[in-house]
């Protein structure tokens, strides 16, 4: 068993054990099950996966970090939201937001990724609500 643990700066969102891990990293989506080398990655916004007993649950997580050591797995995240916490219409609105900014974009490099960055967050949450 793995022990997940998931913290924002708001609150502690999850901390059970779990059979396995699939996290959205900078480098690719990586799945995580017992005795996994030991990894600290960046996240990039997605859907965070876990699987416990048989069950799988799914959240979206953007921004921070994931470390993981003798079966223990931190997650450090600036947003873990589950399909619930969701506002659709919200997610639609930053997603036509961040599509049209970017479609007319104009600024710095380090700008325009983290107006990218609004745009896979909101998509992962319109993705997360419609697979309620």
């Amino acid at each position: 068993m793995l022990n997940l643990e998931i913290v924002t700066p708001e609150k502690k969102v999850l901390s059970e054990a779990v059979d396995s891990v699939t996290i959205p990293t900078a480098s690719g989506e990586v799945g995580i099950l017992t005795n996994h080398a030991p990894l600290i990655s960046s996240l990039k916004p997605g859907i965070l996966s876990y699987t416990r007993g048989g069950v799988s649950e799914k959240m979206v997580i953007s921004g921070g970090f994931v470390e993981v050591s003798a079966d223990n797995v931190s997650i450090l995240a600036d947003v873990a939201e589950t399909s619930d916490e969701i506002d659709v219409e919200a997610a639609k609105t930053e997603r036509n937001t961040a599509e049209k900014e970017l479609n007319a974009w104009k600024g710095s490099e380090a700008e325009f990724e983290t107006e990218k960055e609004c745009l896979e967050r909101a998509q992962a949450r319109l993705q997360l609500a419609a697979g309620r």
